[in-house]
């Protein structure tokens, strides 16, 4: 593997994982130290990233990871609800229903998962990718596929920086399951609505979680400056 390339996995995935906070300064001698390549690979690396927006050039900083705010995650799901409800209905009229009905019978055992930490945890986020390559191969749309690609890419970023709410987990699970049903059945237009309705529950829930994130960050620095002014 190119240098260069490792580099941008290595950095990929700390940001994804939220290893690298939003805000991050990634200094070119430090991150060449750290990982390990010269500063060449490392500024290809931080150009594939900055193409993908999961970092910005900010004028005396240098390459900063880039923020994930309320108003940055309703545009992306704008972008997501057009992209995956065209999906959701081309994967009911084009699916091989043997595909979608080995899904459909996992999902109906979803919630099982979700009651197994974080292991099970991890076995469902797992299921969700499956079902997404499976729609994925089923609309046979390159373009649209490589689109989508992208906006999970921010997704999967997102969904780490909100909680993992235990009851919104397993109405997602519910949800998913309606979905491969109506692709099972073929109705492209229960599909489609049942995917829309997933992801405007979705984005409110993770709008909430981040709002509360501000809301706690903004009351931890009003009081830290507030015990400051009152210590002699």
């Amino acid at each position: 593997m190119r240098a260069s390339d490792r580099a941008y996995r290595a950095l990929r995935t700390e940001i994804l994982e939220g290893e690298l906070p939003a805000g991050t300064v990634l200094a070119e001698v430090e991150q060449s130290l750290r990982l390990g390549v010269s500063r060449t690979p490392l500024r290809e690396a931080l150009a594939r990233l900055s193409s993908e927006a999961l970092v910005s050039t900010h004028s005396g900083r240098g390459v900063v990871v880039t923020d994930v705010s309320i108003e940055r995650v309703n545009e992306l799901f704008e972008v997501r609800q057009a992209l995956e409800e065209q999906a959701a209905r081309l994967a009911a009229r084009r699916r091989d229903p043997a595909v979608f009905e080995a899904l459909q019978i996992e999902f109906r055992r979803a919630h099982e998962l979700l009651e197994n930490g974080e292991s099970g945890l991890r076995e469902y986020y797992e299921l969700v990718a499956r079902l997404d390559e499976a729609i994925d191969s089923a609309v046979r749309n390159e373009f649209l596929v490589s689109t989508l690609a992208g906006v999970r890419t921010h997704i999967a970023r997102i969904r780490r920086l909100s909680a993992d709410n235990p009851e919104r987990l397993r109405e997602a699970a519910r949800e998913h399951l309606t979905i491969v049903d109506a692709i099972v059945d073929g109705s492209e237009s229960l599909a489609a609505h049942a995917t829309q309705l997933h992801l405007y529950r979705s984005l409110r829930n993770i709008t909430e979680s981040l709002s509360t994130q501000s809301l706690s960050t903004e009351s931890l620095s009003t009081e830290s400056f507030t015990t400051q002014v009152r210590t002699p």
